[in-house]
């Protein structure tokens, strides 16, 4: 028996490296399938072709959105020690605790919803930094804040 060898006219190229291009051309009388940018990487512009000079948009990667998931995880646990601190300053000036707990959570809710939208304006600010994402997330940190102050003075 014969053992099954590819001949040397095979089609197949086998094993590629990266950088390498294929040796067949196309046949003349045949027309192409691909267009010649099928092969390039596609590069998406916010302007289109109405402007070229624009900056392309990036994409958020799964890496950059767990990377600042755990910035946010990091920055919680440090703003609950803040509360409790804020909590405790708070009593000690002789303010209610119920009063000085409601301050302490606001300032936790105004500082988490204020890192909230730093962390996604720094993530990808052409997709997040906009008015209706970052604008109701800083102005709930602001007026959590501001209550917060007026609460803790009572």
């Amino acid at each position: 028996m014969q053992d099954k060898k590819t001949s040397p006219d095979s089609t197949d190229p086998g094993f590629k490296l990266p950088g390498q291009t294929q040796q067949t051309t196309p046949q003349e009388g045949l027309p192409k399938t691909a267009p010649d940018t099928a092969s390039q990487p596609v590069e998406i512009a916010p302007g289109g072709a109405t402007n070229p000079s624009a900056a392309p948009l990036r994409d958020t990667s799964a890496r950059d959105l767990a990377i600042g998931g755990a910035i946010l995880l990091v920055l919680l646990v440090i703003y609950f020690f803040v509360r409790n601190a804020y909590v405790h300053h708070l009593v000690v000036k002789r303010v209610a605790p119920s009063s000085a707990g409601s301050a302490g959570w606001l300032l936790f809710v105004g500082l988490a919803f204020l890192s909230f939208a730093a962390v996604l304006a720094i993530i990808n600010a052409a997709k997040y930094l906009t008015l209706a994402i970052t604008g109701p997330l800083v102005v709930i940190g602001v007026v959590a804040l501001i209550a917060a102050l007026l609460i803790g003075r009572r």
